[in-house]
């Protein structure tokens, strides 16, 4: 019989033939000029491909330890995506944080740009935009024959980022710029690469007026998304089955915790001083910030790579290619939240923190020091570029593929909250920034499941008690607890509403990581070594978390 690895193996390899835009995102190269049809029949291979492997990865005997880790979630993670595939939900699927029309996008944020073979391939990309959005505009389209839509709210936000892509809002269009950074001396690159902007551009010029007229007035008005659905999506961002109202309760009691913590800490700062007064200090005074786009770039590039240098050896045995990390601005037009993309298989690609400015130039740092832990260093960077080091212990699909949001972002929340314990964070301004960011996913759980599932707000609370959740409510909420700029927090709202069951990820997530580190301390007693416990753990490779639970009951 074929073996485990065998059958999951070849799935990258489909996949990436099938799926080209992943290829690129997962760095494997041979289909950089290529996108992925979005069309029925586009997305229908996909999901075969993935029945057919589920099926035989069912059916095989594991040879090894190893290979029963890789069965089991090769079976939890494509169960799942099948049965969101089988609802329709690529139908409605349509967001402003994560789907089709923001992949097609950010697909050449990935692209290699060294060379002028790389830049025609760019050029040949950019000519395909137009058939990848007609092919998902054709898919959206029988959504609405079947009456399954996307929210009106995601809609709209969508139309709104195509027009920031293509210069309506007036920015230069994002395909113009990336053509314009061109700094090869071959002028038929050159005159393809501005053609080839100018088709990409009028695709997505096209498209955002379709979002924006067409398919807005057929759009659900309603933003959540109720509990059945709801509580599919959970399961697929976090691999387990939660006990959604017990999570909900839960949410709060961090919510209160977090805001206790956060005074505590603010007077530190400035005596009987209330949160929001010591936050307007550290957002305004000049000796706390950063001046520039390039100084700030610079900070983040330092801040990461002496993390690094200092974390190996002691809490962690760092491998040689994870040593290697860039810092990147971000364009703009997307989401406001600070990203990781994770390197290619070969390390040719590095992992990389990307910036989203949003406009501005002037760069308070009092919170993005444990963002830098959580997006870089020891978070996403360390778990996700480790797991490319593992080619001798992980099948391919583990390293480029799997994984659920709740085991990679609830480790970088734990992440944060460990350079914390290390005292990385004694300075009270970052530590607050950490609790801020504590407060933000605390938040996220109480008003994600609370928007989805219509949930009404404890009695007890001061705000607006026994009140049914509104999108209104949630971002008067959010920023009576968190510190985030406005329109962060309003772009917030609407990725909640967009994929639902993500949010809760990050403390869902984190809750299960320290659990397991604390139950292994209890088992070890005291011979328990944090490092040796970090590099155990992230050796496994990724998963969900009802797998991780079991899994990590023996490290």
């Amino acid at each position: 019989m074929t073996g485990v690895y065998e059958i999951a193996d070849r799935f990258v390899d489909e996949l990436a033939r099938i799926d080209p835009i992943a290829a690129t995102f997962i760095g494997i190269p041979g289909h950089d000029d290529q996108l992925t049809d979005y069309t029925l029949d586009g997305l229908e291979r996909l999901a075969e491909l993935e029945r057919s492997t589920r099926s035989a990865v069912t059916d095989s005997k594991p040879g090894s330890d190893r290979e029963r880790l890789c069965r089991d979630t090769v079976i939890d993670e494509m169960g799942v995506a099948l049965e969101i595939h089988d609802a329709g939900e690529h139908f409605r699927g349509l967001n402003v944080m994560h789907s089709p029309l923001q992949s097609v996008r950010m697909v050449f944020d990935m692209m290699p740009r060294s060379t002028d073979e790389q830049w025609s391939n760019i050029a040949r990309r950019m000519n395909r935009v137009s058939d990848a959005l007609t092919g998902y505009r054709q898919t959206l389209a029988e959504g609405v024959r079947r009456g399954a839509v996307a929210s009106r709210r995601q809609v709209l936000g969508c139309a709104e980022q195509c027009e920031s892509w293509t210069g309506a809002n007036g920015n230069k269009p994002f395909f113009v710029r990336l053509a314009e950074s061109y700094e090869g001396k071959n002028s038929a690159v050159r005159a393809d690469l501005v053609s080839a902007a100018a088709v990409a551009s009028s695709a997505y010029a096209d498209f955002g007026k379709f979002l924006g007229g067409e398919y807005a007035s057929n759009a659900e008005p309603a933003d959540g998304v109720g509990a059945g659905r709801y509580a599919l999506h959970a399961r697929s961002y976090n691999g387990v089955r939660l006990d959604l109202e017990d999570t909900y309760r839960w949410g709060w009691e961090q919510v209160r915790w977090v805001r206790s913590e956060m005074q505590k800490t603010a007077g530190r700062i400035k005596d009987s001083a209330p949160v929001s007064e010591v936050i307007e200090l550290l957002d305004t005074d000049p000796a706390r910030s950063i001046e520039g786009e390039e100084p700030f770039c610079r900070w983040m590039q330092d801040l990461q790579e002496r993390t690094i240098s200092e974390l190996d050896g002691a809490h962690f045995d760092v491998a040689a290619p994870v040593r290697r990390i860039e810092t990147l601005i971000a364009p703009p037009g997307g989401a406001l939240a600070m990203y990781y993309t994770g390197p290619s298989e070969d390390f040719t690609r590095p992992g990389r923190t990307w910036y989203p400015t949003g406009g501005k130039t002037r760069f308070p740092i009092w919170r993005e020091v444990s963002i830098a832990y959580h997006e870089g260093v020891p978070g996403h960077h360390f778990q996700i570029a480790t797991n490319m080091t593992l080619a001798g212990e992980l099948s391919r699909y583990q390293r480029l593929i799997a994984g659920t949001s709740g085991y990679v972002e609830g480790w970088a929340l734990y992440a944060e909250r460990l350079m914390g314990e290390l005292g990385y964070l004694d300075n009270p301004d970052f530590y607050l920034g950490m609790l801020d960011a504590q407060a933000l996913r605390s938040v996220r759980v109480v008003i994600d499941i609370g928007m989805h599932l219509g949930l009404k707000i404890p009695t007890d609370s001061d705000f607006h008690p026994g009140e049914k959740w509104t999108p209104d409510l949630a971002l008067e909420f959010m920023k009576s607890q968190v510190h985030f700029p406005a329109d962060f927090v309003a772009s917030e709202v609407d990725r909640y509403l967009g994929i639902p069951g993500q949010a809760i990820s990050y403390k869902v997530g984190e809750r299960v990581w320290l659990e397991a580190r604390e139950a292994s301390k209890q088992r070890a007693g005291g011979s328990f070594k944090l490092k040796d416990w970090h590099n155990r753990a992230l050796r496994l490779g990724p998963m969900g978390l009802a797998q991780m639970k079991r899994e990590m009951a023996t490290v």
